[in-house]
């Protein structure tokens, strides 16, 4: 038992050593150079970059909160960021565990109401969409509908002086259409739409 046991070794490391070439060199090396040949945007973090500087992600939302911004879906999900023990922020925002039944999410909710019908007064008693009081699974979703993007539009152009067409025709170059036309929703992303009112993204 043994003898065989001896002589299958060289047999199972040789095998070990081909499949570790193929999967953790060859392969890696192969998807990679694929991956930045055909599409180095997005293996490279989709990352928003102007004149040498990197503004962000478009897959990661960043939170914005002056007047003359849009605003994106809530991040900091009802958790304390969370700091290493020297005070260094290791994560801005997480998903809630909170139960949509819970006092406690109702409470939370009508407090993100009332802070976006506050910033938003000429909406009057318009509904306000979802997606601007609610967080998404990973708390770090970059888009909101359309809908949620068309209630701020009034609020941004009259914090910048503008007028509302013109932040609506920045809406619209930055609405994603569904894939197909048929697959998805429509949304819209929030840090692209901020980047070309400040005039960063053309």
């Amino acid at each position: 038992m043994m003898k065989s046991i001896k002589s299958l070794a060289p047999k199972a490391l040789i095998f070990l050593l081909i499949l570790t070439l193929l999967c953790g060199v060859i392969y890696p090396l192969t998807v990679t150079g694929i991956s930045q040949l055909f599409f180095p945007k997005q293996a490279n973090g989709s990352l928003i970059e102007v004149n040498g500087k990197k503004y962000g992600s478009e897959l990661l939302a960043q939170q914005f909160t002056g007047n003359q911004y849009m605003w994106g879906r809530v991040m900091k999900l009802d958790v304390s960021t969370f700091k290493d023990k020297n005070g260094k922020t290791l994560m801005y925002a997480a998903p809630s565990n909170l139960s949509p039944a819970s006092d406690e999410y109702k409470k939370l909710i009508a407090e993100r109401v009332a802070k976006i019908k506050a910033a938003n007064p000429d909406k009057g008693n318009t509904p306000i969409p979802e997606d601007l009081v609610t967080g998404s699974g990973s708390g770090l979703d970059p888009h909101i509908s359309p809908a949620a993007a068309q209630y701020q539009v009034e609020r941004i152009a009259k914090a910048r002086g503008i007028s509302a067409d013109k932040v609506n025709t920045i809406v619209l170059q930055y609405t994603n259409k569904k894939l197909l036309g048929v697959f998805g929703e429509e949304t819209v992303n929030v840090l692209q739409v901020n980047l070309a009112l400040d005039g960063i993204l053309k």
